[in-house]
């Protein structure tokens, strides 16, 4: 497969357009998969710990050069003022982002719609399992993710590299 690597530092006038050049030119950065989950089901926390989200997916990617992009989007709902929650994206047991403060207002009862975009190196042709957890990162009240069942989904695209 070819890699940004095939090709030249620059182009000049008159260069000539060989089949190779163009073959590289057209494997580099590509999306060559793409892996989408959705979850649905209101789920809630009043714990500082992490918890699983439900939203889950797996990849496994072609080559070791590659990286993955992660999308992730849900939604998030509080019932108490002052409340604030935490998401964190996992690569099995790896952290690839972790995002606290989606402070709510100090009004009382709020909801927040994040999303979550991340590029990754995995280094492996093994199967990547990605996750999203959530917590309460302060206040007293409950945090709530996908109320009223509202759908959320994760989407894995592996990029060529």
């Amino acid at each position: 497969m070819a890699t940004p690597t095939n090709l030249p530092a620059t182009a000049v006038a008159g260069d000539i357009l060989t089949a190779s050049y163009v073959n590289n030119l057209r494997g580099a950065f590509r999306v060559l998969q793409v892996v989408q989950a959705t979850y649905a089901t209101s789920i809630s926390t009043t714990s500082s710990s992490y918890a699983d989200t439900g939203l889950t997916a797996t990849i496994t990617p072609q080559a070791t050069t590659n990286k993955i992009l992660v999308v992730c989007n849900l939604t998030l709902y509080n019932n108490a003022a002052s409340t604030s929650a935490a998401l964190k994206l996992l690569r099995g047991a790896t952290t690839v982002v972790n995002n606290t403060g989606y402070a709510f207002s100090t009004g009382g009862s709020q909801s927040a719609d994040p999303i979550i975009i991340a590029l990754d190196s995995p280094a492996s042709i093994a199967a990547q399992t990605y996750k999203l957890q959530y917590a309460r990162e302060s206040g007293a009240g409950t945090v709530f993710a996908f109320p009223n069942n509202n759908t959320g989904q994760i989407l894995l695209l592996e990029i060529s590299a």
